[in-house]
Formats: structure tokens, sequence, C-alpha cells
């Protein structure tokens, strides 16, 4: 039955309220990596300040991105929905105000709380505006311009700090919030009155996941500052452990779980969900450090720093679809095995990589090859996740799955900060052992410490000393940058090997080529559920 006039530019006005709203928290989690050396000069706070800036926003979203879902389900997708975009844009307004880095990382991490709300919202509301037979339309558009926004985040933040301040790259989120509460107003009918649900919220669950993360992520990018033996880090690292344990305890034996720990038990959900631990880890590692280390040592713009990883989503953009249908044809686990080779090949490239960076030779070839790495395992990577959930449990498996992909970037940027923060301060005080500092020196060799992958501050010191510090700081930064690259490809290989020895070829009914963006937007739930009512496409090769 067609849909009269009315009610298809009803539809057509909430599939565009929901794009605006889903698109504004994609382009705000990528628009800010562009502006975090503007942040910190403006600032400060160091290498720590910077990864909070990242991490609280990632911290709120990813822990409490479940129960974003369970709370569409209890209240209506439309309710949560309108909160969660109002809530990210007045979130948005005091990032542009905030006076100080630590007001700036508690409005981010209240931007996480709205965004876990808004995004399973936005799709859900999808889910409950289309029929069945217009859908996957809506749904492959939403996933599409999801994607956009991803690309034009680095862009548009870029241009914007080259012709005003970093604090417009919160306050361009407003007239896009008031646009989209105003479709939401008028296009978005009140769902009926929800009938008494026997499901309950799982509350405890969400707050001991949210304060596990936040201790053992506030003792990783503490402890360059405070050192391993303070009770600053050991008392958060210990508790956070400790809460994350009770995490999975109390989710083992809770009524409602967030996180049903039965659906581990399947092969393909656990590998799956191992190689994407890896993988969206070494992804938030490359687009993290790579940003810093082009403005802060190498002397790019942020323009040029934003164009610099504009490959990796094009080729994405291209390649992703026809590695989906190939994985279709032939199953997934040869592609999920050799995407995180090839992309941990792309970040071994970056040990060629210098102080002084030409763009073609030095940075393109890497991203290139990360890129197809990435291309060739996030469609296989998602459906075979999917693939291996019953039907009753297919949305809450993507939601687990976009939640460890949330988690890997918090995880991801805070571990390897750590390391990368230790190796420039021991690299640091190597360098300058055999020459003899004053106390000025001293004083900047310090600061310095707080500010790996950047430059030191060295306009009051003696001329030899200044060209001494500055030459150890960006041969410091350098070699911290690869260690950081390092790691990252490591992390990469590891989940290849998981992929390749993990996963079985199924028979299973969600297509890959249906999830070419997979869970970098969060497109997996509504494809797997719709994937239920009819087969994949081509079977897979069994094996």
């Amino acid at each position: 039955m067609s849909s009269t006039p009315a009610e298809a530019r009803r539809k057509r006005l909430t599939l565009i309220a929901c794009i605006l709203g889903s698109g504004i928290a994609l382009l705000d989690g990528t628009v800010v990596n562009v502006a975090l050396p503007t942040i910190q000069r403006e600032l400060g706070g160091g290498l720590a300040g910077q990864q909070w800036v990242v991490n609280g926003y990632a911290l709120t979203l990813g822990s409490l991105i479940l129960l974003g879902g369970s709370l569409g389900d209890l209240f209506g997708e439309r309710l949560v929905f309108s909160v969660g975009v109002c809530s990210f844009g007045l979130a948005s307004l005091g990032c542009a105000l905030a006076p100080s880095i630590g007001v700036l990382v508690a409005l981010r991490a209240l931007q996480g709380v709205a965004s876990a709300l808004l995004t399973p919202a936005s799709l859900a509301v999808i889910v409950s505006t289309f029929p069945e037979s217009e859908r996957g339309r809506a749904i492959g558009s939403w996933t599409a311009w999801g994607t956009i926004a991803g690309v034009l985040g680095p862009l548009v933040g870029g241009e914007l700090l080259e012709i005003s301040s970093w604090r417009l790259i919160f306050l361009i989120n407003l007239p896009l919030v008031a646009l989209c509460v105003a479709l939401i107003t008028v296009a978005m009918p009140r769902a009926a009155r929800r009938t008494e649900s026997s499901r309950r919220v799982d509350v405890p669950g969400a707050a001991l996941g949210a304060l596990g993360l936040a201790g053992t992520v506030f003792a990783l990018i503490e402890q360059p500052r405070l050192g391993w033996g303070s009770p600053g880090v050991m008392g958060p690292l210990i508790g956070g452990v400790a809460l994350l344990a009770a995490f999975v305890l109390y989710e083992s034996r809770a009524r409602d779980p967030m996180l049903p720990l039965r659906l581990f038990s399947r092969r393909n959900f656990s590998a799956g969900n191992v190689e994407t631990l890896a993988m969206y880890a070494g992804l938030s590692i490359l687009f993290f450090f790579l940003g810093l280390f082009l403005q802060q040592i190498a002397g790019y713009s942020p323009l040029e720093a934003g164009l610099a990883t504009l490959p990796v989503t094009v080729l994405m953009f291209f390649l992703s679809r026809r590695f989906g249908a190939l994985a279709d044809r032939y199953g997934p686990r040869l592609f999920m095995g050799a995407g995180p080779i090839v992309c941990a090949a792309g970040l071994l490239l970056f040990q060629r990589i210098g102080v002084r960076v030409d763009y073609l030779p030095d940075v393109f070839p890497p991203l290139l090859l990360f890129a197809l790495g990435l291309s060739m395992t996030v469609a296989p990577l998602t459906a075979a996740v999917l693939a291996d959930a019953t039907s009753s449990d297919a949305g809450i498996a993507s939601g687990v799955n976009n939640a460890i992909a949330r988690v890997a970037a918090l995880m991801g940027t805070a571990a390897v900060g750590a390391a990368v923060a230790s190796s420039f301060a021991s690299e640091l005080d190597h360098r300058l052992a055999a020459g003899a500092l004053g106390p000025a020196a001293q004083k900047a060799v310090a600061a310095a410490k707080r500010l790996p992958l950047g430059r030191p501050d060295v306009h009051a010191l003696p001329h030899g000393q200044a060209r001494a510090l500055t030459a150890a700081a960006e041969a410091a930064s350098l070699h911290s940058f690869h260690v950081g690259m390092g790691i990252a490809a490591v992390l990469l290989a590891l989940g290849g090997l998981a992929g390749a020895l993990g996963i079985r070829n199924p028979r299973g009914d969600v297509a890959a080529e249906d999830c070419p963006a997979g869970q970098l937007v969060g497109s997996g739930r509504e494809i797997a559920e719709r994937a239920r009512c009819t087969p994949a496409r081509l079977p897979v090769k069994t094996g």
C-alpha cells in the first residue's frame, strides 16, 4: 500500500531528523581531534588534557550506549532521541564557553551521555517509522550520511580553525540541533503510551561499567604525570579493575543484563569482538596521534592535518561494499584475517617517517595501505558478528559490538598514550644526559614532558640550551610516535590472528555487503534484524 503525500513527507522529514541527530554526534567525534593542539595551546593540560578531551566523550558514550538503547525501548524512541539531541546541543554550548580544560572535559563527558541516548534512538526511530519494504533504503541513507559526517569532521574542523577559534567547532552544532528539534516537533508523531514491560533497565550494570572504565582510564592517562607508585594512580587503577570484575560478575547473574555474557559462548561472536577491540583501538590510535604529530611536530595547519587522513575514508567509501560482497561469496574469515595484517603493514610504514614530513612519500602510502586493510575488514567483521546471533539477540548483539568498538577507542588512546608519554620522557632524558642544563632549562624539560609529540617552550633559554632542548624534544617525539604506531600495528596484527584462527565461515543470513561502514556509524543493528526475514543474497562457502 503506497503512502499518501503527507505521510511520505512526514517520513522524509523524520529521516532527515535522524540523519541530523546521529550526524552531529559523528561529526563531533571526529572534528575534535584536529582541534586538540589549538585547545592545548589555549587551555593547557598537555597530552593528558588532550586525551581527556577525546576520552571524556568516549568514556560515557562507550559505557552507556547499551543503556541508551534500553531506555528507548522503555520510554519510547522519540522521547529519548529528543532528550539526547537537546542535551547534546546544551553540552556543545557549554564546551564552546568552557573557561578551562577541566570544564571542557566534564562537558565532553555530558556530550557522550547525550550521544549514548540519541545514537541508538535515531536508528530505532527509522525502524518504527518505515515499513519493512522501505526500511532498507532509509537505513542505507542514514548509514551513508553518517559516513559522510565522519569524512567532513576533520575538514570542517580544520577550516573553522583556519578562520576562527576552536570554540566554533562546538558552536556549529547549535543550528543543526535547532533544525533537528524543529523536525522532531513537526514530523515525528508522539509514540503511543508504552505498556508495562517486565524488562528492567540495567542501571547497576551501567554504573559498574562506567565507573570501572573511568578508574582504569584515569590511571592510564595520569600515570605519566604522577607515576605508578602514586596513590592517585594505583587507587583508581585497582578500584577500576575491581569494579570491572564486579560488572562481569553482576552481568552474569542479572535478570536483564545490559551485556548478556551468553552471547560470548558463540565462536564467531567472541572472535569477532576480539577483532573489533583490536581494529577500532588501532584506528583510534592512528587518528589521535597522527593528528598531534602532524600539527605539533611536522608543522601542518589544522586544515592540512584534516585533509591528510581523507584518503582513508574515501577509499573505504568506494571499496567497503565491494569487499563485503566478496565476503558474502567466499566467507568472512579470509578478509578478517588478511585485512588487519594489511592495516598493520600500513602503520609499520610510519617507522620511515622523520621530523620533516613530506606528505606524498611519507604519509600517503601508509594511510593508503591502512585504508585498504580497513576496507577489507569492516563489513565482513560486522556481518560475521551479527550473523552469529539468534533472531531475538540481533539488536543486542549489534549493540554489544558497537559498545566494544567505542570502548576500544577509549582504551587504545589511554593505554598507548601512557606508553607514548613514558617513551618520550625516557628518550628526552637520554638525549639530554650529556649536557649541563640550568634551572630554567630543567623547568622547560619538565614542562616538555607533559606534551609528548610537541615542541617545548624555549624562548627564555640561552640559545645553545634552547637548540639542544628543541632537537632532543623533536627526536624524542619522533621516537614516541614510532612506538605508538608500532603498538597499534601489533594490536592490529593480533586482531587479524583472532579473525584467521577464530572465525568459521558460516552460511549466515546477514549480508556483509549491507554493512559497509560497520560500527564506524553504528549501523549493524537493524541490518541484522532485517536480514533475519530474508536470506543473504549470496551463499558463503563453509570451512
